[in-house]
């Protein structure tokens, strides 16, 4: 059963990762029809907003897909000095970070549904429902509190955590 979650899990965790690189594009693609528009002397109100929020919505997506293939940045250096003892340092970590990735995750879709009842919009002239892109914030977080709870179960059930390990030399 546990296999059939990774594997559905991992799913979950590249499709942000590809959204997180959709929304790199149209924030590069965003900027490039401002320059035109702004070249030609066309006004085009809101671009601006837009690609803030696919900065947000990219980091936000990216950050579960990030942390499986482990380039998110960690010090390993206390760590490889622990030896055997490194687990319960791991172990530790990954729990700290589940508290803090729920905690976020919890704010962060109560904010969601917050901007949604009070039909909060943007200030900008597009008045673009702020629920929209806080809600791919929200939906990053979200997945990203589920890898830190893959990799702390895993780490607890195994020994070992699913992510992986930097390649870089200590």
């Amino acid at each position: 059963m546990l296999k059939h979650f990774h594997k559905l899990a991992d799913r979950l965790y590249s499709w942000a990762g590809y959204g997180s690189a959709f929304c790199i594009f149209l924030i590069f693609a965003i900027t490039m029809v401002q320059m035109v528009t702004r070249y030609l002397g066309i006004s085009m109100n809101g671009l601006s907003s837009y690609a803030g929020y696919c900065m947000a919505a990219s980091t936000f997506l990216g950050l579960s897909h990030a942390l499986m293939t482990g380039s998110h940045i960690r010090i390993e250096t206390i760590s490889k000095l622990l030896g055997p003892k490194r687990f319960y340092l791991d172990l530790f970590a990954f729990g700290a970070g589940v508290l803090i990735a729920l905690w976020f995750a919890r704010y962060a879709c109560a904010m969601v549904y917050t901007t949604l009842v009070l039909h909060d919009v943007s200030t900008d002239m597009d008045a673009t429902p702020l629920w929209i892109p806080q809600a791919t914030m929200a939906i990053g977080v979200v997945l990203f509190s589920l890898a830190m709870i893959d990799n702390f179960m895993t780490l607890l059930l195994t020994g070992t955590y699913r992510m992986q390990r930097s390649n870089q030399p200590v």
